[in-house]
């Protein structure tokens, strides 16, 4: 039994904020995998599928995201989990836009949500971290975090949502570079190697020919 966490903010208020790419995640991959319906559970959201050969129970925290650990904790201790096998969705600022990085244990680098996991169950789960940028400045964090994406960020989220999904099954069973590698073949595919080359072929140029005539006919040809 694998516990996957989504973090973000409930209601339709927050639902496209940069900060709920956690809850998009785990939508993503109940929507794609035929999990069951959403049902309330342990102050937030639950529903419960098959990836491979793992059972595997999604969670979105409906607490708001300081107080994430709470709903977090609640179900670890209805599923008497380890740590080990729960692994949290969530915004990175520290990383660019549409990359995503595995981590096991560590710190939280100041995220709320993270914040309050660690909190009250410590560091040693795994997080899935989804690149968003970074305004470019700590005062402007929350205003950028607590915004919708913006219109051009659309492809890009699109593509690794997709990439999550398509590698959920590899995470679940415990492959984190397949995984890694389905999102990249989502958000940077590989060139073909089939492109053929759309140069023009050059026309020969043509060569002069041989002027056989005579020096008279040659002065003959000038004044015609």
């Amino acid at each position: 039994m694998k516990l996957w966490v989504g973090l973000g903010n409930p209601g339709a208020k927050y639902a496209g904020n940069r900060h709920n790419i956690g809850f998009m995640a785990v939508d993503r991959i109940a929507a794609d995998h035929g999990f069951s319906p959403w049902r309330k559970a342990f102050q937030g959201l639950v529903s419960e599928g098959r990836l491979g050969t793992e059972k595997v129970a999604l969670l979105k925290p409906e607490t708001f995201m300081n107080l994430s650990g709470q709903s977090v904790q609640a179900a670890v201790a209805f599923w008497k989990l380890p740590l080990t096998d729960v692994t949290v969705f969530h915004d990175e600022l520290d990383l660019a836009p549409g990359k995503l990085r595995l981590k096991q244990g560590g710190g939280h680098a100041g995220h709320n949500g993270l914040r309050s996991i660690h909190a009250h169950l410590g560091d040693a789960y795994a997080r899935v971290r989804l690149g968003i940028g970074h305004p470019g400045h700590k005062d402007a964090v929350a205003a950028y975090v607590l915004h919708d994406f913006a219109k051009a960020d659309a492809e890009w989220l699109e593509d690794l949502l997709r990439g999550i999904s398509d590698g959920a099954e590899a995470l679940a069973m415990g492959d984190g570079q397949k995984f890694m590698n389905a999102v990249s073949l989502r958000t940077a595919p590989p060139r073909s190697s089939t492109t053929k080359d759309k140069t023009e072929p050059q026309a020969p140029t043509p060569q002069p020919q041989e002027d056989t005539r005579s020096p008279m006919q040659r002065l003959l040809d000038r004044f015609r």
